[in-house]
């Protein structure tokens, strides 16, 4: 896919706006629909949870604080069965708030108030980052396509499948794309920096978590293989080469 191809993709993404503040709302589905993408509104998380079942999100803006089903536990029951990009809204600034929007799978978080400029800068960003990521495993199926089988873990490339002892594992885009790197290169050690530019698409800044979290995730849902994944200090990450669990 060109540059220009995934400009214009990106400027017709179909976005899921959840935001239970009228005025906000409003505002937010204005600029986002002058940005050239296509909005869909809900109010509320049960209302959200309906339309995200009947169409294809490649982005949903979800605001943490709603009425009855909240925001954590609307991107917990997205996280059960689907692996659209999720950027939260949320007046919480603690950090251990942030913290546990990402450990559940948020892959980016906006605390309010915030510019529209900035809001329409990390949605691109986003968008980019899921091309990217999508483009990342394409390119590694092209070099090799194969099925992976390291004892217990079982990967499809192709079909964007990824399990453990014969039962599916529900990962992220960005979750899949990191864990066949590592495995697919297993014994290599990949730093932050390489990480955030392949994977996230992005420049790394010291201090950033984002790979840091996404191990952390990533490890939660590979249980008995988990410890494959090996931090080497002051470097990065790799998957073990002797690991064969």
């Amino acid at each position: 896919m060109s540059s220009s191809q995934r400009i214009h993709a990106h400027e017709h993404a179909h976005i899921l706006l959840i935001e239970d503040t009228p005025d906000l709302a409003v505002v937010i589905s204005r600029e986002l629909k002058a940005a050239g993408y296509n909005v869909t509104y809900a109010a509320d998380g049960e209302m959200a949870l309906s339309l995200e079942n009947q169409h294809d999100f490649q982005l949903v803006i979800l605001d943490w604080m709603l009425p009855g089903i909240d925001g954590l536990d609307v991107l917990r029951e997205l996280r059960n069965h689907s692996s659209v990009s999720v950027l939260m809204l949320t007046a919480r600034d603690a950090e251990i708030d942030r913290v546990l929007g990402l450990e559940v799978g948020a892959d980016d978080y906006l605390t309010k108030p915030f510019s529209m400029r900035e809001l329409i800068a990390r949605v691109r960003a986003m968008l980019r980052r899921r091309d990217l990521i999508e483009q990342t495993i394409v390119a590694d199926q092209a070099a090799s396509g194969t099925i992976i089988n390291m004892g217990a873990l079982h990967i499809e490339p192709e079909s964007h499948i990824a399990s453990i002892e014969g039962v599916a594992v529900d990962l992220t885009r960005t979750e899949f794309a990191l864990l066949y790197l590592l495995v697919s290169n297993a014994g290599r050690v990949f730093s932050r920096a390489y990480l955030v530019d392949t994977i996230w698409g992005a420049d790394y800044v010291d201090g950033d978590r984002s790979v840091d979290n996404t191990v952390m995730r990533l490890r939660k849902k590979l249980k008995v293989v988990s410890d494959c994944i090996e931090a080497v200090w002051g470097v990065g990450y790799r998957w073990k080469r002797e690991c064969h669990h």
